[in-house]
């Protein structure tokens, strides 16, 4: 009897056959698409991937193991940033003939790469659309913990408008720190220099439009050190990870502002409460969580409480981001900085073209890692 160890790796070798002849076979014209994780706001892509590709479908549910046989006949997938693009899901679509997945996000974090190019597998990104929604999006956060606007809001909603309480402070000659520097990256500290913020960046790589702007970069721990505002838009790696820890929050200036619209793992967040707790950080404003990709974004939990009739929590309910939601000088957002209207018509663009350079046959620009890795 064959031990369970030999027939994964059985089923694992089939799908890799299966997937490597499936590579060979013509693409049908035009390409067929599975759309998963499709929600209300997505309309107008969706419409714009259907001009080129009429056989486009979508799917309301998450893209993973078991959800992943609904795209059986289709060339390709079209996936979000919290779907899961594993092996064992991965194969699965291999196994339905899938060739592609476009992702319409630029990270890719949740895709095993490995076993992508195993089975002759494309998988392309949209590696910018609106650099400036992410930005906007954090110096929004800034302002709004800065000068408590939803504390002065609700103030004013029952009739207080007493002004104790509400005491802010000057963002101009303050000094941001901030991680990585990319386009997003440049676009913050464009904004914040405008602001007459002294803006000091860490990155592994200089950019040369960063100093031309006026970006002044310092070693990390200068920069936690220093910096009265700190603001994450690095990717997720493993060198990244965890990237503010307790270490690192115990150099921090204390009373510091953390802002995250990047990734949910840069924060160690047991950290950063323990942080919270004792004024070390003295604001969060975050619209990314570590833990989101485990049913909690994209999803109205709100409803999932009927198990048990009368007020209750859902089965999944996160105390963690629950608590951290609830504190007056704590912001989160539901992966939202993205959404702009601007920023889904570059998103539409993008996975229009890379689908269309994928069924060509050529070089994707945009391509994570493609069939021709396999070979």
């Amino acid at each position: 009897r064959p031990s369970h160890v030999a027939v994964l790796a059985l089923a694992h070798a089939t799908a890799v056959s299966a997937a490597a002849m499936t590579s060979q076979l013509p693409l049908k014209s035009p390409l067929q698409v599975s759309i998963f994780s499709m929600r209300p706001y997505l309309v107008p892509f969706v419409q714009r991937l259907q001009q080129d590709f009429p056989e486009t479908k979508t799917f309301e549910v998450k893209l993973d193991q078991q959800t992943a046989k609904l795209a059986q006949g289709s060339d390709a997938v079209c996936a979000f940033v919290n779907d899961d693009l594993s092996a064992p899901t991965l194969e699965v679509l291999a196994e339905g003939g899938v060739r592609c997945v476009a992702l319409r996000c630029a990270g890719y974090d949740r895709v095993d790469c490995d076993a992508a190019t195993s089975l002759a597998m494309s998988i392309l990104r949209v590696p910018g659309y609106s650099p400036y929604a992410i930005a906007e999006h954090a110096v929004c956060l800034m302002l709004s913990l800065n000068r408590q606007i939803v504390k002065a809001t609700e103030r004013v909603r029952y009739g207080n408008f007493a002004l104790s309480g509400l005491v802010g402070f000057d963002m101009h000659g303050k000094t941001v720190g901030v991680i990585g520097t990319g386009k997003i990256g440049r676009a913050v500290s464009s904004i914040l220099l405008g602001m007459g913020c002294e803006v000091i960046a860490h990155d592994v790589k200089q950019s040369e439009d960063a100093l031309r702007l006026g970006v002044r970069y310092v070693s990390l721990n200068e920069l936690l050190e220093r910096s009265h505002i700190i603001t994450l838009h690095c990717p997720l790696t493993e060198s990244t990870k965890y990237i503010i820890d307790a270490d690192s929050i115990s150099r921090m200036r204390r009373g510091v502002m953390l802002i995250n619209t990047s990734r949910g793992a840069l924060l160690d967040t047991a950290a950063v409460v323990a942080a919270l707790n004792s004024r070390q950080i003295g604001s969060l404003g975050i619209d990314v969580y570590e833990k989101e990709q485990d049913g909690l974004f994209f999803n109205d939990l709100s409803s999932l409480t009927d198990g048990q009739p009368g007020a209750s929590l859902p089965d999944d309910w996160d105390e963690q981001l629950s608590a951290l939601g609830a504190r007056p000088n704590v912001l989160v957002t539901p992966h939202s900085a993205f959404l702009t209207a601007e920023a889904l018509h570059g998103i539409a663009e993008t996975t229009v073209t890379n689908l269309k350079q994928f069924a060509q046959g050529g070089e994707c620009a945009n391509a994570v890692c493609t069939a021709r890795d396999a070979q």
